[in-house]
């Protein structure tokens, strides 16, 4: 075997001119998937990243009625549903793939909330203890909430960067006193989300799909939420994940929990939002167009594996008296057979590599220029290499029994 490589290499590198453009093929071939293939996995890279957040690992488990968001700032209180209590919530945080859990109650478009003269209608949160470590929060400047305003039910509440903006326009509000539904609350602190948690912004394609545009955050504590509102309703949960494939199964299996304790309705369930599944499917619609091109591309390696055969076969016939030689001196047909398929397995093996590192190349150089995100693709590599190698040896074959048939007295007297 050692042999018939050395062999290979000597062949090749007498007539280097003529192997390349037999490799060439092979090369172009597989430089095009590596790139194609490369984009693809970068392409779905990031739309995993931006739906999800870069290691945020948090599903929503919300109160749904026909599969929509109950809407509980018109709606009133759903019947049937329960609020969930702090031993059920323990019972979640043991539930299998779930990390920590946080109830919250919302509304997307606050109402009545007011700094002086200007009004605020970005989201309004009322929020435990745990709301901020689970969706990856951090503080920027002032305190986070401590047990005493959930026991005592100060009237203190927390806003991310965006709505410091919005109320005061960039100056320090912590201290200041805002105006929720004719209640004063004193702002305590700013938070931002962890860059872990938040989409990954490309392009301005990026931005308007998945940046949060609105006016932005305010958060008070949960025990508070009566305060505003006058009464307590059904919490949502948010989730965080042992990790990013535990997403659906762990929000699975905090729904499931929570309809067997907290809802005796027909109308209503907890469900989570498969924010997998979504990128799932986002990512099925990408690949769908892109697999297409991976296989216009696998044309040009049916060509290179075409002109692999005929180089060979231009091969056997320059070499017939060599080969006829080496039967007279006892070389048997496996002998003859296995040397053109190596000689044909290197050559393309050759070419594979090329194509590998021309094709991680060129997907660099895409990346910079237009700036799509690749991730290159280790098993799609080393399937190249051997894929090319098996081109060789399928296209060789016919060349090499061709040889190892060559009669060795024909052999010796053709010129």
């Amino acid at each position: 075997m050692f042999e018939n490589i050395a062999l290979s290499f000597q062949g090749i590198w007498s007539h280097k001119m003529r192997s390349f453009l037999t490799m060439l093929g092979i090369i172009i071939g597989i430089a095009s998937i590596i790139t194609i293939v490369s984009t693809i996995k970068g392409t779905n890279d990031q739309i995993k990243a931006n739906l999800i957040g870069s290691g945020n690992n948090v599903v929503t488990v919300s109160l749904k009625q026909d599969g929509y968001n109950v809407d509980l700032q018109y709606g009133g209180l759903p019947q049937g549903v329960t609020v969930i209590t702090e031993e059920t919530q323990s019972e979640l945080d043991e539930q299998e793939g779930v990390l920590e859990t946080s109830l919250y109650r919302y509304r997307d478009w606050a109402e009545g909330v007011f700094y002086r003269n200007t009004a605020f209608n970005g989201g309004m949160y009322g929020v435990d203890e745990h709301y901020f470590s689970v969706n990856g929060y951090m503080l920027n400047y002032g305190r986070g909430f401590v047990e005493d305003d959930f026991t005592k039910h100060r009237k203190v509440c927390i806003l991310d960067s965006k709505a410091v903006t919005t109320l005061f326009e960039g100056q320090n509000p912590v201290g200041q006193t805002i105006e929720i539904m004719g209640e004063p609350f004193t702002v305590v602190g700013v938070v931002a989300t962890s860059s872990a948690s938040a989409p990954l912004i490309n392009t301005i394609e990026d931005y308007w799909m998945y940046a949060d545009t609105s006016s932005g955050k305010l958060f008070m504590p949960i025990a508070c939420w009566p305060i505003v509102y006058r009464y307590d309703e059904p919490q949502t949960v948010a989730v965080r994940a042992e990790s990013t494939d535990d997403m659906t199964a762990a929000g699975n299996n905090v729904a499931e929990l929570l309809n067997e304790r907290q809802v005796n309705s027909d109308v209503y369930q907890y469900e989570a939002d498969d924010l997998l599944e979504q990128a799932a499917e986002m990512q099925a619609l990408a690949n769908s167009a892109n697999s297409q091109l991976v296989w216009i591309a696998g044309i040009s390696l049916l060509v290179g594996g075409i002109g692999v055969m005929n180089i060979m076969l231009v091969s056997v016939t320059e070499r017939t008296r060599e080969i006829g030689l080496k039967k007279a001196i006892g070389a048997r047909r496996r002998r003859i057979l296995w040397q053109f398929l190596t000689e044909a397995a290197v050559l393309t093996s050759l070419g594979g590599l090329l194509g590998v590192g021309c094709g991680i190349g060129l997907a660099q150089l895409l990346s910079g220029v237009m700036g799509t995100l690749v991730s290159i693709s280790i098993p799609a590599c080393v399937i190249a290499v051997v894929f090319s190698m098996a081109i060789g040896i399928i296209f060789g074959l016919i060349p090499a029994v061709k040889a190892s048939k060559l009669n060795p007295i024909e052999a010796l007297r053709r010129e």
